[in-house]
């Protein structure tokens, strides 16, 4: 790898060496991958890393999704959301994501409290990023709304591109580590006024935008509040287009996948959120057949409990027969790596190829998890289901090596959170 983090060269030999920039600025320009699989850093393209402080909730697992809103609000109230929550949780969030081998997390945040201000929101957002910064992955803030204020939203989204992507061109920093992107949670918590102030912001900010769609209470309401399904909404309100990314649409008929792939639009599909919670399993064989790009995500805590992108990456190929093809092993990992990262409009990212970012992970496929595995890159996703990285580098830097994070005290950021809840579960 270059100096500036880029992929220089991809070997064609056999070398189990993987050169990279050093750990803290030292000089280790090598590591040791015998017997592993490099692959791309993962992207994990849809997160709610707010959601974090909030797993195995009581009342939160296997419950229609109408019941979940309102307990995780509920949650949300107890703990009093600021900006040294955010900052805990997404530095939790994000230790967790590396030592998976996510390199890059798109955070969905929707919970802005009433009290927030435009200033404040800008403050929670730079809480997210710092957390980014100090640990080496990548963040893509996504200012999303779950039933705010239209106005005060667009000027909040506004606010913090101006602050986080600090000269940086398409809503990303000039460094590449910070992005930001607009989303309302969906048609189901805001109305058109909502999707199209956030449009204006980004196509005067040069953002990606991004919602949830055809996920189980999404068609619901939506049919009950207009008498229409979704897709038809964001269609009417310019939400259909290129630059955007649909999350989850477990229900979704023929024509309705028709029209997204001919749109351009992107889906992101997270089997760890939706198939536990009984909300559904997205058509993804038919998505790829249709020729949309899809990529994978883990969704937050509040539904997954868990970060670990490869494990849902495994989901995904288990639950895929039920609703249409088999997932290969590859379709999978292309969508936890380029599709995602297509989604995101970073072209750079989910690949390695000279000129690419430098985001890779090392995976040791030599153990007893592995014995027998006849294609070790398929053997990623079907055996050893928590999988985690021997070494993970972001833009040609270290950040996990031997299994252990370089740029923090994983048990120490675990404690800060839990101390930060305590009052909240009192």
């Amino acid at each position: 790898m270059g100096g500036d983090g880029r992929v220089l060269e991809v070997g064609r030999d056999a070398s189990p060496v993987v050169r990279a920039d050093g750990d803290r600025g030292a000089s280790v320009p090598e590591l040791d991958a015998t017997g592993c699989v490099v692959t791309p850093g993962l992207v994990n393209a849809h997160h709610h890393l707010l959601q974090t402080a909030f797993r195995t909730l009581p009342g939160t697992r296997g419950v229609p999704m109408r019941e979940w809103l309102p307990t995780m609000a509920a949650a949300y109230a107890r703990a009093h959301v600021d900006a040294e929550l955010v900052g805990a949780a997404a530095r939790a969030g994000l230790a967790e994501a590396l030592l998976c081998g996510v390199t890059t997390v798109a955070d969905h945040h929707l919970t802005w409290p009433a009290h927030v201000d435009v200033d404040g929101s800008v403050e929670l957002a730079l809480s997210a990023a710092a957390a980014a910064d100090e640990l080496g992955a990548r963040l893509v803030l996504v200012r999303g709304t779950a039933g705010d204020d239209a106005e005060l939203a667009a000027l909040s989204a506004d606010a913090i591109a101006a602050a986080l992507v600090d000269g940086g061109s398409g809503g990303v920093r000039a460094d590449g580590r910070v992005q930001v992107a607009v989303g309302p949670a969906g048609v189901h918590s805001d109305g058109e006024a909502t999707f199209r102030l956030l449009a204006e912001v980004a196509a005067h900010r040069g953002l990606r935008r991004r919602t949830q769609a055809n996920e189980q209470v999404d068609v619901v309401i939506a049919l009950e509040r207009y008498g229409r399904r979704p897709i038809d909404l964001l269609d009417d309100w310019g939400w259909l287009t290129p630059d955007v990314t649909l999350a989850h649409l477990c229900d979704v008929t023929d024509d309705e996948i028709a029209r997204v792939a001919a749109s351009g639009v992107s889906a992101t599909h997270a089997p760890g959120c939706d198939v536990p919670m009984g909300w559904g399993v997205a058509p993804v064989a038919r998505l790829l057949a249709a020729g949309v790009r899809v990529g994978l995500g883990t969704s937050g805590g509040g539904s997954n409990d868990a970060g670990h992108l490869l494990a849902d990456a495994r989901l995904a190929m288990q639950v895929s027969g039920l609703v249409g093809r088999q997932l290969a092993a590859r379709d999978v990992l292309d969508a936890a790596t380029a599709g995602s990262a297509d989604g995101l409009g970073r072209l750079e990212l989910g690949r390695l190829e000279t000129g690419s970012a430098g985001d890779l992970c090392v995976w040791d496929v030599s153990g007893v998890a592995d014995a027998g595995v006849a294609d070790p890159v398929a053997g990623l996703l079907w055996a050893s289901p928590g999988r985690r990285p021997r070494h993970v580098v972001v833009g040609g830097r270290v950040v996990v090596r031997d299994g252990r994070l370089v740029t923090a005290d994983e048990r120490g950021l675990a404690r800060v959170l839990s101390r930060r809840l305590a009052p909240a579960a009192a």
